[in-house]
């Protein structure tokens, strides 16, 4: 199967990854990525995807993606991969809601608010589709 992303390595950006994996002071992931550069290089033969997965023990998926950055965006890009995003939780966007709730009065016959009370309240008033009284209770230690 003909390759559609061909790494070719200058003689300057593989003596630069050769000089960075035999130090080993460099991020473990840009390492491997490293690794994944040399054995692709089509003047050392351009190993298979197969054959640089068993050398590196990567996934078939990190080879072509290394791959395809190399091409597409170049070396630095290659071995710097993008860092992911951060996920929000739904639970994060309403701690504000959910501090303000305990800091409010409790319910009518209620002297003081339980996490059980406030996570059935803040579900109630759908600032969360289901929230455990761990989860609220968490949230109040972290605030102090």
């Amino acid at each position: 199967m003909v390759k559609k992303y061909v790494v070719s390595l200058s003689n300057e950006e593989r003596f630069q990854l050769q000089a960075m994996i035999s130090t080993g002071r460099s991020a473990a992931r840009k390492l491997s990525h490293a690794r994944i550069l040399l054995l692709a290089d089509t003047a050392d033969g351009g190993r298979t995807d197969r054959e640089i997965v068993a050398a590196v023990g990567m996934s078939v998926r990190t080879v072509e993606r290394v791959r395809e950055r190399f091409v597409e965006e170049g070396f630095e890009a290659a071995l710097n991969p993008k860092s992911r995003p951060r996920i929000v939780s739904k639970l994060e966007k309403a701690e504000a809601d959910l501090i303000e709730l305990a800091k409010s009065d409790p319910p009518r016959g209620r002297k003081r608010w339980t996490l059980r009370l406030l996570a059935d309240q803040a579900v109630q008033w759908q600032y969360l589709d289901g929230l455990s009284h761990e989860s609220v209770r968490q949230v109040l230690k972290k605030t102090g």
